[in-house]
This record gives structure tokens, C-alpha cells and sequence, in this order.
């Protein structure tokens, strides 16, 4: 069995972070493990406090897992602070760690930080390097490449300028576009746009289902172009499947297949 790692938050709703990442991958067929970067208190009415895990454990968690598995792909979630990237991004070089799908989440739905300013310039220089993929949002494609992304044209110099930074490939999700959204997939070399229907439900964690899909199908030896297809897909289906469990607006992730 294929074995992927999520590196992440703790979200005791388990809509998302560690605990949606490693449904996902046990619903895909990939044996999950994971580093827990920050444990969260929060629900799906917002965040109300994080905690930071301390670097070094954050890099004897890293140590400890991939001494013992081969691991096949990883998804990196929430960090939070500037160390946590830092040993994060040093952690994978020195275990020479595969198939890395950044999800570079910056903020809570309800506007609670999740990158600090600092983090982000460390993020920048050190981690985007050594990813596979960079899958952010439009609003965080913005804030990467310092390019406004408002429509499919912009995001073609967002994702550019990002693999000029240096990621090897960049996803950036059209959901807040105007109209149907397009997520446009830019490899260095080709553009792909997925196209999709917009959905009425608003799923908590929705960003980390789509990461660590795509992880899970390159796990398995799927192409990045037919790992991220199958990702978009699943993810509409995991909304039209979510469920409303909480006080809040959103719904709670229950499968995608």
C-alpha cells in the first residue's frame, strides 16, 4: 500500500486539517500519516485559538515517520509560524520527501490568520522550492506573486511568477471567480483549465480536500494533470455529499467517491 503524509493542524470538527487530510486518504486507497503543526481550538462557527507545536517536535514527528515509511507524497497544510516553515521545508530536503502538494492556507474562512507575515516571506524563500504543487486560492495567488488575480488572465502571470519563484507547478482555484469557476493548472511548460459547477453548500475545508487528493493520487503514480482532474471532480462530489452537523453555516466533509 502506497503510504502519504499530511503535515498540518489538528481542527476538532475534523473538517479539515489533519483529520479531513487522512479521510481522504483512506477513502483513495493510500495509507495516511501525519505531522500535527498547531493544535487548533475551533468549530464551524470560526477559530478561536491556535497553538503552536514546537519546532523540534514538529521535526521529530517528520523524523520519526519517514524513518519507518516510504513515503509516496505529501500535503502541507497550515503552518502558521515562521520556524514551522522553516524546519517543515528543511525537514523535506533532508528526507528527501516526494510529491509535495502546498496548500498555502493563509486565513480561516472566518478571518483568522493562519500565516503570519513573517512565515510568509520565510514560506516564499525556503518551502515554495520544494514543492510539486502550489494550490492556493485566488486571493492567496495574489498575496504570493504580488499579481492581483481577478480572472483567468491574471492567474496565467500569477502561476508563472509563482514557478519563477520556484514551484514546479501551480493550481489556482477559481471558486471566488465571478461566474462558473476554472481552476487553471500551469506546469512550467502547459496550462490546463478544470472547469466546474458551482455549488450551493459551503463546505468546511474544502482547500484541504483538494490538496490532499491530489497527494493521494500522486501516491499511486498518477501524472500531476490527471491527479489534479480527479481532485477537482471529488471535491464537487464531497460538497453535494457534505452534511450539516454544526451551529455554523458550513458543512462537514463525508466522502467525495
Amino acid at each position: 500500500m502506497h503510504v502519504a503524509l499530511t503535515i498540518a493542524a489538528s481542527d476538532p470538527t475534523a473538517g479539515a486539517g489533519v483529520q479531513v487530510d487522512l479521510a481522504v486518504f483512506r477513502e483513495l486507497g493510500v495509507y495516511g500519516t501525519c505531522v500535527v503543526t498547531n493544535v487548533t481550538a475551533q468549530n464551524t462557527l470560526g477559530v478561536d485559538k491556535i497553538c503552536k507545536v514546537p519546532p523540534r517536535i514538529i521535526a521529530a514527528q517528520i523524523d520519526a515517520v519517514s524513518r519507518d515509511f516510504r513515503i509516496a507524497a505529501c500535503k502541507v497544510g497550515v503552518l502558521y509560524s515562521p520556524r514551522a516553515v522553516s524546519v517543515v521545508a528543511e525537514r523535506i530536503r533532508r528526507r528527501e520527501i516526494p510529491n509535495v502538494v502546498l496548500d498555502p492556507v493563509m486565513a480561516a474562512k472566518d478571518g483568522r490568520v493562519l500565516l503570519t507575515p513573517n512565515a510568509l516571506k520565510r514560506l516564499k524563500r525556503s518551502l515554495l522550492p520544494r514543492v510539486q504543487i502550489l494550490t492556493p486560492n485566488m486571493s492567496e495567488a495574489s498575496i504570493l506573486s504580488g499579481i492581483e488575480v481577478k480572472d483567468i488572465y491574471t492567474a496565467r502571470e500569477a502561476t508563472k511568477a509563482l514557478v519563477d519563484m520556484g514551484a514546479k507547478a501551480v493550481l489556482i482555484k477559481g471558486g471566488h471567480a465571478q461566474g462558473e469557476p476554472v481552476d487553471l493548472l500551469y506546469d512550467g511548460s502547459e496550462f490546463y483549465e478544470f472547469s466546474g459547477k458551482r455549488r450551493e453548500k459551503l463546505m468546511h475545508g474544502t482547500g484541504c480536500v483538494l490538496s490532499a487528493a491530489i497527494a493521494a493520487r500522486l501516491a499511486v503514480g498518477d501524472t500531476l494533470c490527471s491527479a489534479v482532474d480527479f481532485a477537482k471532480n471529488y471535491v464537487e462530489r464531497a460538497i453535494e455529499r457534505s452534511v450539516s452537523l454544526g451551529k455554523g453555516r458550513m458543512t462537514l466533509f463525508a466522502g467525495g467517491l
